[in-house]
């Protein structure tokens, strides 16, 4: 069964860079467009397709770490940081859970 769930959490982490590269690259990187609406975009997009049917997997350490780590690669693809000017991973993670908080507080707005 644990071969199932890396199996499905892998095609779902491919699913998000299908998502990420051939649909959504221009608009998650475009710096005319404000970095919290493209926090909205990619949390509506890319997040909710790699996330899709989740519930439903017996997640394990190794899968949850992988799904953040391919996560933080595509916050920094679309904050533009590059590997050696790289520093904390903690300011991005807070500018994402920015993000997340504002699509949250919007939803029970709505």
């Amino acid at each position: 069964m644990d071969i199932d769930a890396n199996a499905a959490v892998e095609a779902r982490i491919q699913t998000g860079w299908n998502k990420f590269n051939r649909q959504l690259v221009p608009l998650l990187t475009n710096r005319d467009i404000s970095l919290i609406r493209r926090g909205r975009l990619y949390s509506s997009c890319v997040r909710s397709s790699m996330l899709h049917r989740s519930e439903t997997w017996p997640v394990r350490n190794q899968n949850e770490v992988a799904l953040q780590r391919a996560e933080m690669r595509m916050v920094r693809w679309m904050c533009n940081v590059k590997v050696k000017d790289r520093g904390p991973s903690k300011e991005l993670r807070e500018t994402r859970n920015r993000w997340y908080n504002y699509y949250n507080i919007e939803l029970l707005i709505l």
